[in-house]
């Protein structure tokens, strides 16, 4: 009522199965979204999913082999439920819509360079939610949870470079990855903290480095170990320059106070400690980020009939590669992926 929403359903099976529904956007826990992503799409619905599409969700010692197999029958049921339906099936990666993404990739398209490497981060200092503490609620650590965001950049980027040039994407060939839980380890676990260390069976820290099809790199650090707020940033080095994108922080407003209190309630930016000291506060921190662009290009693409910029293949390789980079920290080796 407080929303003007005139209806709302308890059940998400009495949803997809309402006339008066186009598009069903999963918004729920990870563990679900294949779950309800195929129901949407049997129903008749389009489908948007946030990210990550899905992945694995059991006990945190499974074997890493198992966990992949799992991640990508889960990833192929939607997508199978999809085109099965005529439906599209739109991928919610805002770093693929956000403003200084979207120039990085101009940028790219007007210098005629080719990528030799492309670096990516989400970072901050732990999640709120109850949910992301554990494997089988979440399906993963800081690797899934945050680093599905610059996975998904890079991977976008190289399929992006990869239709200008031959006119097909460049995918990912292998993944080297490690992880940890740094919060838990002895030397730091009496020390004092602003982090966030409610993880119970999932890593908070993770680095993975994809070598593509053409040989380049992408190396992604997602981790819940930095302080200072969130940490969203994408660098492309390039045969004839250099692009980074600096989604947050930026430097569009930059604020000081001695103390926090100077700025009262006024929003700052997301996971910061403190609001004392240099900050850089977000004067638009949605469209920044590339919500509206996002939800805009889905409703066009829906209409159109066409493939939103982030969809389905984008969906599945952003799981594809995660769970290849937990086989790969959990043995120590390279993991080569499946290409024709």
């Amino acid at each position: 009522k407080r929303h003007g929403i005139p209806r709302v359903f308890t059940d998400y099976r009495q949803l997809v199965a309402s006339p008066e529904v186009d598009v069903v956007d999963v918004c729920a826990t990870t563990e679900v979204h294949h779950e309800i992503a195929v129901a949407a799409a049997r129903a008749g619905k389009h489908v948007i999913v946030e990210k990550p599409l899905t992945g694995y969700f059991g006990e945190a010692d499974e074997p890493r082999e198992h966990m992949l197999a799992a991640a990508l029958r889960n990833a192929d049921a939607v997508l199978e439920a999809v085109a099965a339906a005529g439906v599209t099936l739109c991928y919610a990666e805002d770093f693929v819509y956000a403003p200084p993404v979207a120039k990085l990739r101009r940028l790219l398209e007007a210098s005629g360079g080719a990528v030799l490497e492309l670096r990516a981060e989400e970072s901050h200092s732990g999640s709120h939610a109850a949910y992301a503490r554990r494997w089988r609620t979440a399906g993963g650590g800081s690797l899934l949870r945050m680093g599905s965001h610059p996975v998904g950049a890079v991977l976008h980027l190289k399929h992006h470079e990869g239709w200008l040039r031959e006119g097909r994407p460049i995918r990912a060939r292998s993944v080297l990855a490690d992880v940890a839980q740094l919060t838990r380890l002895p030397a730091v676990t009496d020390r004092p903290r602003f982090l966030r260390t409610a993880a119970e069976d999932v890593e908070d820290w993770a680095v993975a480095v994809i070598t593509f099809e053409d040989g380049t790199k992408g190396t992604v650090h997602s981790n819940d170990t930095t302080l200072g707020g969130v940490r969203n940033t994408v660098t492309a080095y390039l045969t004839n320059g250099v692009v980074q994108a600096n989604i947050t922080p930026n430097t569009s407003v930059v604020a000081y106070a001695p103390e926090g209190r100077v700025w009262g309630d006024e929003y700052i930016t997301e996971k910061v400690e403190t609001t004392a000291g240099w900050q850089f506060p977000s004067p638009e921190e949605d469209w920044v980020r590339g919500y509206p662009q996002e939800l805009e290009d889905f409703v066009d693409a829906i209409r159109e009939g066409r493939e939103p910029l982030s969809g389905a293949a984008l969906a599945r390789e952003v799981v594809e590669v995660i769970y290849a980079g937990y086989l790969s920290a959990a043995t120590g080796r390279r993991v080569e992926l499946p290409r024709p």
